[in-house]
């Protein structure tokens, strides 16, 4: 590999961990396009759609620890949400992920330019009041999180993404869960989904292991720094930041697939 090529791939790594530790996201949704799209601008090596699906996979597995370990205390980590929806969207990622080798890339990117369209079109839903339920005080319906869950994970795993960008906006507009609470919850719960997502595309020889080896060491300098950044940022300022991020890249996945 370059140095040219290296630099580059660290810095897409580098910045995607910093904004999915700050976001509660695992990054596929800013990583994915990144690395499908910048490497060629430069001159550089493209990757396939299948290649950064699985250098994503293996990515953000190590990038929701270092934003995990961050949140681990002050009570945001709600053990029963993670547990439900964990078990879940681990169940649907390696379906998702082992299943997407019978993929054509159109498929891969269509499935991701959907599933990027939903997440964008539920961050602009309003979300009154959320922010003002004590974190001791949180109640949600298990079963539709579980359910909810399973579906996120068989369409995250077939991107290699582990699905927080749909999961953010299914806990706070559907499960009604404060948003510090979600963004913690989302990366332990999107750890839970990497393992499912990077198993499958390991075990069906997708990922690239040099590029992977470089986002990972990437992810864990810059998520933990992220995550401190957000909780340190108003809630409704993060959230207008993840909606915007979340449209942007539907915007450009469906420029791409029409």
């Amino acid at each position: 590999m370059e140095l040219g090529f290296i630099i580059t791939i660290f810095l897409i790594g580098f910045i995607g961990s910093y904004i999915s530790g700050m976001l509660g996201i695992g990054g596929s949704i800013i990583k994915y396009p990144m690395l499908l799209y910048i490497p060629p601008l430069f001159g550089l090596a493209a990757f396939s759609a299948h290649e950064v699906s699985g250098i994503s996979a293996v990515q953000v597995f190590f990038a929701t620890i270092g934003g995990v370990w961050a949140y681990r205390k002050g009570g945001y980590l709600n053990k029963t949400l993670i547990g439900y929806m964990g078990v879940s969207i681990l169940i649907g990622s390696f379906i998702g992920g082992y299943g997407s080798k019978l993929m054509s890339e159109g498929g891969i990117n269509l499935i991701y330019g959907i599933l990027a369209l939903i997440a964008a079109v539920m961050m602009f839903i309003p979300k009154k009041g959320i922010d003002d339920i004590p974190l001791d005080q949180v109640k949600f319906n298990k079963w539709l999180a579980a359910i909810l869950a399973l579906i996120v994970g068989v369409g995250a795993g077939i991107v290699g993404a582990a699905g927080a960008f749909l999961l953010v906006p299914i806990m706070l507009v559907v499960l009604k869960i404060p948003t510090r609470m979600t963004i913690a919850s989302s990366l332990a719960i999107t750890f839970i989904s990497s393992i499912g997502a990077t198993v499958g595309k390991i075990s069906t020889g997708q990922v690239d292991y040099g590029p992977a080896a470089i986002m990972v060491i990437a992810s864990l300098i810059a998520s933990p720094l992220g995550a401190m950044a957000g909780k340190k940022v108003n809630t409704k300022i993060l959230q207008v930041i993840l909606a915007l991020l979340i449209f942007a890249t539907a915007i450009k996945i469906w420029l791409e697939i029409i």
